[in-house]
Formats: C-alpha cells, sequence, structure tokens
C-alpha cells in the first residue's frame, strides 16, 4: 500500500539525462573507485512559492560539504552557472531563492572532502520549471469598487501591462505607476469574478483573483435589525437580498423553550451579504418547502439556541431545484447541517468555500437524507471541524424505489476534515441510495476513528491524492469498514491551532501536493 511516498526516486527518473550532461553513465553506476565520493543520490528539486527552489539529496558517506550550482537551461550546464553554494548536509534540504519565473532551471551538485581534491565526486543533476511570479500584494476593501480595482506591487518592479478577464481589458503601465507600484483600472462590472494578470515580455509577474461588489442597486438593501422573517415573506420569487453589516435575529415562538427560530424559504431566493469584509450574522435556521431554492453567499449562521434540529430543513414532499451555500460560516446546529425526512427530490446541494464547525449532531447525522433523493451532493474547498461527533458524516437512505431513474454522484473534493464522526464504527459515508457513485479527492482527514463504510451499497469511491492523519480506519491496511483508501498518504499536515479553527498546513509535502481547503496552504 502507499504510504508516505513522496517523489523519493525523482532523480533516478532523470538519471539518464542527468548523466548525459554531467558524465559517463556506467563511470557512476559500476565504479568501484572507493577512493573517491560516490555522486549524490536520490537528488530532489521542488519548486516552492513559484520561484524558490528547493533541494534535497541523500549525503553521501565520507563527503563534508558540497558544491551546489544552478543554470538557467535545461541539463545543459552550459557557461556560467546564475547560483552557486556551497551546503553541508545538516543545512539540507536548502532553499534556493531570486529565480525568475516560468524558466528552466538546471542544479547540479557533486560531493566533497574538504582537503583532498581527489575525493570530488562526479556531478549529479535535475531539471526543474519555476511558476509564475506573484507580486501582487492582497487586496484590501478599499481597492475594491463595483467598476474598479486598485491593484498594488512592489514599488519599482517593471512589467509592461495588466490584462483583466473576462472583457479582455488591458492597460498599458506608465513609468510613473511602475515608479509608484500601484494602478487603478475602471470599467468592470459589479458582482463579477475577474482575474488580472501582469506581463513583462512573455513572462508573467503576478495574477490577482478578485469579486466586485455587488451593486445594491441591482438587490433589496437589508439594513442591520431588520425583520428577516418579513423581508423574506415579502420578497419576489429569485429576488436578491443584500445584507448589510450587523446581526439579523429570528424570532421564535413565543411558547418555544429555545430563542431563536426559523425562516421560511418557499419561493426562489439569493441571500448574501452586501459586504465580504463584514458579514452579516443570521441567528436561525432555515425550512425550505417545496419548489424553493436557497443561494447563500458570504454570511455567518449561527446556530446556537435554536431549537436543536438541523440548520436547513426540507418540509415538504414535492420537487426542489437546489441549496448552493458559498463562502458561509455555518455552526452551533445540534442535530445536523441538511435534513431530507420528506419524499422530496433535490437536484442539486452544494457546499462551496465554507467554514462548518461545532454542529454535535445529536440527533441526526451530518449530511442527513433518509426519505429523499438528492442527485448532486457536491462538499468542496471547505474546511469542516468538531461535528458529528458520534454520528455518521454523510448518510443517505435507500429510497431508490420512490424515484425512479435517479442515481445519485456525491463528491467531496479539496476538503479539511478534522474530528469528524470521531467514535470507533461511525461512517464517513453511509450511503444506500442503490446506483450512488462517489468521488473523495484531495481532502484531508484527521483525528477521526471513523471508517469510511460497512454497507455494501455504498459505491467504492473514486480516490486521488487524499492525506490521512491519526485516522487509520481510513487507509491502514486491515482498517475497519467495507474499504480503504489504499493510495493514500499519512503526512501530519503541521495544523496551526486547530482547536482555535487555524489549519494552516506547515508540511511541505501537504503544501506540495496541494491537499485540503486551499485556503490553509500558504
Amino acid at each position: 500500500m502507499k504510504k508516505n511516498i513522496i517523489n523519493k526516486f525523482i532523480f533516478a527518473g532523470l538519471a539518464a539525462l542527468a548523466f548525459t550532461a554531467c558524465g559517463e553513465p556506467d563511470d557512476e553506476i559500476t565504479s568501484n573507485n572507493y577512493s573517491r565520493n560516490f555522486s549524490p543520490v536520490n537528488l530532489e528539486a521542488r519548486v516552492v512559492n513559484q520561484t524558490q527552489i528547493r533541494v534535497n539529496w541523500t549525503p553521501s558517506e565520507g563527503a563534508t560539504t558540497y558544491n551546489l550550482e544552478v543554470y538557467n537551461d535545461s541539463m545543459q550546464f552550459a557557461g556560467s552557472p546564475v547560483k552557486t553554494a556551497t551546503v553541508t548536509a545538516s543545512e539540507l534540504p536548502v532553499t534556493l531563492k531570486g529565480f525568475e519565473g516560468e524558466e528552466n532551471y538546471s542544479i547540479r551538485v557533486q560531493a566533497i572532502t574538504e582537503g583532498n581534491d581527489s575525493r570530488t565526486s562526479k556531478w549529479s543533476g535535475i531539471a526543474v520549471q519555476t511558476g509564475r511570479e506573484q507580486i501582487f500584494a492582497d487586496l484590501t476593501e478599499a481597492d475594491l469598487t463595483n467598476t474598479s480595482v486598485t491593484l498594488h506591487w512592489p514599488a519599482g518592479e517593471r512589467a509592461d501591462y495588466i490584462t483583466i478577464k473576462p472583457g479582455d481589458i488591458r492597460h498599458d503601465l506608465t513609468d510613473a505607476e511602475i515608479a509608484a507600484g500601484t494602478v487603478t483600472i475602471n470599467g468592470l462590472t459589479d458582482d463579477t469574478d475577474y482575474t488580472a494578470v501582469m506581463t513583462r515580455g512573455t513572462k508573467t509577474r503576478g495574477t490577482m483573483k478578485f469579486t466586485t461588489p455587488l451593486n445594491l442597486n441591482g438587490a433589496t438593501k437589508v439594513e442591520a435589525g431588520a425583520d428577516l422573517v418579513a423581508v423574506i415573506a415579502g420578497a419576489a420569487d429569485g429576488e436578491v437580498l443584500a445584507l448589510m453589516p450587523g446581526e439579523y435575529t429570528v424570532g421564535a415562538d413565543a411558547e418555544a423553550a429555545y430563542k431563536y427560530g426559523s425562516l421560511a424559504i418557499s419561493k426562489n431566493l439569493t441571500i448574501r451579504s452586501a459586504k465580504s469584509s463584514d458579514r452579516a450574522i443570521i441567528r436561525g435556521r432555515f425550512q425550505i418547502s417545496a419548489g424553493a431554492s436557497l443561494d447563500l453567499n458570504q454570511v455567518v449562521i449561527n446556530g446556537k439556541e435554536t431549537s436543536g434540529d438541523q440548520a436547513f430543513n426540507y418540509t415538504e414532499d414535492g420537487e426542489y431545484d437546489h441549496l448552493n451555500v458559498q463562502d458561509c460560516e455555518i455552526f452551533g446546529f445540534t442535530k445536523g447541517f441538511y435534513y431530507v425526512n420528506k419524499a422530496a427530490k433535490i437536484n442539486d446541494i452544494t457546499i462551496n468555500n465554507c467554514l462548518i464547525h461545532d454542529i454535535e449532531c445529536s440527533g441526526g447525522d451530518m449530511f442527513d437524507c433518509r426519505a429523499g433523493a438528492i442527485l448532486k451532493i457536491n462538499i468542496t474547498n471547505s474546511t469542516i471541524w468538531h461535528c458529528a461527533l458520534e454520528r455518521d458524516f454523510v448518510r443517505y437512505d435507500d429510497k431508490s424505489s420512490n424515484f425512479e431513474g435517479v442515481q445519485p454522484q456525491i463528491t467531496i473534493d479539496h476538503c479539511t476534515l478534522n474530528d469528524v464522526s470521531n467514535l470507533a464504527g461511525k461512517r464517513i459515508l453511509y450511503v444506500r441510495f442503490a446506483g450512488n457513485s462517489i468521488t473523495f479527492t484531495n481532502n484531508i482527514v484527521s483525528n477521526t476513528l471513523a471508517n469510511f463504510s460497512n454497507q455494501s451499497s455504498t459505491a467504492v469511491p473514486t480516490f486521488e491524492n487524499n492525506n490521512y492523519w491519526n485516522a487509520a480506519a481510513l487507509n491502514a491496511e486491515g482498517g475497519a469498514g467495507k474499504f480503504i483508501d489504499t493510495t493514500g498518504r499519512e503526512l501530519d499536515p503541521g495544523y496551526a491551532n486547530a482547536a482555535g479553527g487555524d489549519f494552516t498546513v506547515s508540511n511541505e509535502d501537504v503544501k506540495f501536493y496541494g491537499i485540503g481547503d486551499p485556503r490553509w496552504i500558504k
């Protein structure tokens, strides 16, 4: 079973090319001349932070230091090196800086013994290509308007022009803008995802993705403290509600023992924060009736002191289009995230770029469908922690006889799942609906006793590029359940502060392979 394989033999894959440039292969492979150092083996070069190169190798016995040279070519080692260094084994791996983006570089290393030149080894070599430069500074709210963006980079760093897409807007940079390291570009459209690219010659110097703020002229502005129940009741089908910063409390029935109630969604609505940097907070739940769909964007939903039920409850038999939850934080609910205990046929439930935490799941499972059919469940680019403490993660009971032709597709991708379903015998995928298919890719799962599934009807997922830490039942040989992920790695992600909700990854290999919620890879 594949365990913690991190390209240990990348040098072997390039051996023929490397030795063609650095010496005769037969001399290196067959020589028994122990009077000289052997060439460094397992030479590895990785590009980190786009334009830095991390180099590592297995130290040679008897060597005291190593000569390292970098050339601006692809295994030619022609002319003079652009960078040289003398490295000791204790300094490995060594990270080299100062390279240009989108360039080919060749690195070669030889083992030396100080004071004895006759023991100097032949060279070992490898080639890499750097990534695209990123010299743009992060944007602030002040840098964005409905129709413009102000971009910043280190003063004096040169480039020729900036393009923005969609729209194919091109701005040729002036000497004054380059000297100041800033430019404002107009002509954009509100509530639009853009990508700005800075170019010099044929090289990219910076890429910045951003979304222009919502133009409130196209939505209903809702002031903080407004009666959200009344606002939703009076909204037109398809309306966008833009919530100004503040807290929106949903009152409970006067006789209820809990403090906050629910919002009845009986039409197609979008609810979003007007300002992404200061998000609206909703204290309450959502009750969704037949024919309705709901889009939530950049809001915080606090379930504490509600009835103890799920955040999203489907209340009627019938057909539903979608539930789309984007870039939200949701926490504090007792029973679970969603609950489908009616003969409801839902086209799509998508949860993307979200933070979901502290949902105990007492009396229910996390993503819980018992009597309905959800055609597509997509959970992506999200972090979910301290949830379903002693319950199943995705529960999907078999009501296929009531929904002819439905074959559910479940996708969980680029997520960080920590302390979920943390009880022996509980399942990440308690899926029984006939004809299901599952994709489970690029995820970190940590600190759980759960297995994947013990159900014969749960499809074996498509597994790829996952990492398991302190989660042995999911990928260890002999692990519990119907199947395990035999391709998974076992690397400690090195979370910055999991207890505090900071899952920033410090493990360079986890970052290199791009595993988990992308927000934590920095």
